[in-house]
């Protein structure tokens, strides 16, 4: 199948990560896809929420932008890791129970 022959309905229908790939007919490293599953679906879910802001978009026009997202939010982790994105609240926290070598103070 194309993208012209599927439908917003098939997409929002997806439930794994592998699948997402298949929809779009795109390749991927399943070793890549092993280690950062949830980081890229977490950054193409960020790409998704951008393209959805803009309501004039046809759905052919959507699932072209989503596959472009789903190349981009993987490409990404070809490069770079979670830890480095800090796409989730923990890695964005800083421990409130350190403390810090330059705070310590020689009396």
């Amino acid at each position: 199948m194309t993208l012209a022959t599927r439908s917003l309905a098939e997409f929002n229908q997806i439930t794994d990560t592998e699948a997402y790939f298949e929809f779009f007919d795109l390749a991927y490293d399943p070793k890549i896809l092993n280690v950062n599953r949830l980081h890229i679906l977490r950054k193409f879910s960020q790409l998704i929420q951008a393209i959805d802001a803009d309501e004039n978009l046809s759905e052919f026009d959507k699932l072209t932008a989503y596959r472009q997202a789903l190349l981009t939010a993987y490409g990404v982790f070809l490069t770079s890791s979670g830890v480095e994105q800090k796409l989730f609240k923990v890695f964005q926290n800083k421990p409130k129970n350190v403390v810090m070598l330059s705070d310590i103070t020689v009396e």
